[in-house]
């Protein structure tokens, strides 16, 4: 068999999804001719498409070091570079490819994507303009322009885009997802959910599909399907997962903490638990938040406070604060490092439970008069060491915040500190996310400004603060024992959406 028929059936086998075949052909053609261009071509774009992505670099390499004008290969290896992250290089080799042939609709499309994640976005959308010059029904060059101008806040044009990309291309999930978002974003709730349902019936281990249908879920009143779609997410990604050499040590010391505890209360089991366990939080048979309590007097403090913070106490109930300290004591969700020294456990990462839900749900239909029309939106929990300065100074990107703590009383060593510092001046309505959370400089400037007045709550178990989520808040400091469950625990959940319109779900 000839080198062409080789190379022809290889093709084939590669369009039909037989990798295994189609590597073996090229290998075929690699083993008469090492520098063959088309071999090596096509066997980056299949490393490309498996992940592999510094073996599609260096397939790409030779077939360009063969034909260095090769405009096709020239085109790939810029999306190759941009999906490793190597963004100027790939912009420069994609001016290469449109140096070798100026009317190339894929090299535009992909210039366009790197203009993007360089934040360029005007640049992006001439590149992307042009590309659907040359092909006015490019679905993946229309559905990267309406990503770029969902960047830039104009939603219902995106979405104009996307409709006309899923028409031309209906199955395509890249098309399918970023429609997903715009719906999301425009408060569509059950079409967007529609929308991601879809793709996930073709693709049912598309993560990033999994999550983004869950937070849809969360304002849809579905929060139980949704907590089941964060799990599937976080078996997925996380499932098969090992300690990362790169952890910082803090976060080590907090793994090596869950170790010993999983292992003392579950024998031999706690060491497989460690590496990947999610504890079944299952929905208590009674209430999860606390009746007892004085509610309409609560609501009546929220409705008549200025600015709105209601502290309430013993707020949910013995069993359900009882098997939330246990869910949060044995997953193995505390994944994300901060600087602070703190970790976070977000919905993703499977910090999500049937007992959330019913929390969650709960908080709605108790305190109806705080909440109103108000779904939720997100939920997270924050995990500290003895004694860390805690969360700076921000506001939340929702209308109502819920934040409570599960740690044992015992554990705090200073009664009056340990909770939560919240000021009296909310964020401008015109800031957006990035400055009212990184910009501590500009907040504090704005708050002395002002004249804001803050207010500390200290620590107690059990005690949740709800506030209006403008308000800018930070962690007071704290100082707990030692010890994995004398870990300082505090649980958020964000209901409904700014006051303004969000322009980025």
């Amino acid at each position: 068999m000839g080198l062409q028929e080789l190379l022809h059936q290889a093709l084939n086998a590669q369009r039909s999804g037989n990798l295994t075949e189609a590597e073996r052909l090229y290998r075929a053609v690699l083993a008469i001719e090492p520098r063959n261009f088309d071999a090596n071509h096509l066997m980056g774009i299949m490393r490309f498409q498996q992940g592999r992505t510094d073996e599609a670099l260096n397939f790409l390499d030779v077939a360009l070091q063969t034909a260095p004008q090769a405009a096709e290969a020239l085109t790939h290896y810029g999306l190759v570079l941009h999906a490793a992250g190597r963004d100027v290089q790939a912009l420069a080799i994609l001016e290469r490819a449109l140096a070798a042939r100026p009317a190339h609709a894929e090299a535009l499309n992909h210039q366009g994507m790197v203009l993007r994640a360089l934040g360029r976005p005007d640049a992006a959308l001439a590149s992307l303009e042009a590309a659907l010059a040359i092909e006015p029904d490019y679905g993946e060059a229309l559905n990267n322009r309406a990503i770029v101008l969902r960047d830039m806040g104009l939603i219902s044009e995106a979405l104009d885009l996307c409709d006309r990309a899923a028409e031309l291309e209906p199955a395509n999930p890249e098309i399918l997802f970023n429609r997903g978002l715009l719906l999301r974003d425009l408060a569509r709730c059950e079409e967007a959910a529609a929308c991601f349902e879809k793709l996930l019936a073709a693709w049912p281990d598309y993560a990033a599909a999994l999550n983004n249908l869950g937070l849809v879920l969360f304002e849809c009143d579905r929060a139980d399907e949704a907590m089941q779609l964060f799990r599937r997410h976080a078996q997925l990604l996380h499932g098969d997962a090992s300690a990362e050499a790169s952890d910082p040590p803090y976060k080590k010391q907090h793994d090596r903490e869950q170790r010993d505890y999983l292992l003392d209360h579950h024998g031999n089991s706690g060491g497989r638990m460690a590496q990947f366990h999610l504890g079944a939080g299952e929905r208590l048979p009674g209430p999860a938040v606390n009746l007892g309590n004085d509610i309409s007097g609560i609501c009546e403090r929220w409705r008549t406070a200025h600015p709105q913070v209601v502290v309430i106490d013993n707020l949910l109930t013995d069993e359900a604060l009882k098997s939330l300290r246990r869910f949060c004591w044995e997953s193995t969700v505390w994944r994300k490092t901060y600087d602070g020294g703190y970790l976070g456990a977000l919905p993703e990462h499977g910090f999500a439970c049937p007992l959330l839900a019913q929390i969650a749900e709960e908080f709605r239909t108790t305190y109806g008069a705080i909440f109103g029309p108000h779904h939720l939106r997100y939920l997270w929990g924050f995990k500290y060491g003895s004694a860390l300065k805690g969360i700076n100074i921000h506001a939340d990107f929702a209308a109502v915040n819920v934040n409570f703590w599960i740690t044992p009383d015992e554990a705090n060593l200073d009664a009056q500190r340990g909770g939560l510092v919240i000021w009296d001046v909310a964020a401008p309505l015109d800031w957006d996310f990035a400055k009212y959370n990184d910009n501590e400089d500009a907040i504090r400037e704005f708050l002395a400004r002002n004249r804001a007045r803050p207010t500390t709550v200290p620590y107690r178990a059990n005690r949740a603060v709800i506030f209006d989520s403008d308000l800018f808040h930070e962690t007071d400091r704290i100082a707990f024992q030692n010890g994995y469950t004398n870990r300082r625990v505090n649980i958020t959940l964000l209901y409904g959406r700014r006051r303004s319109h969000e322009g980025h779900g």
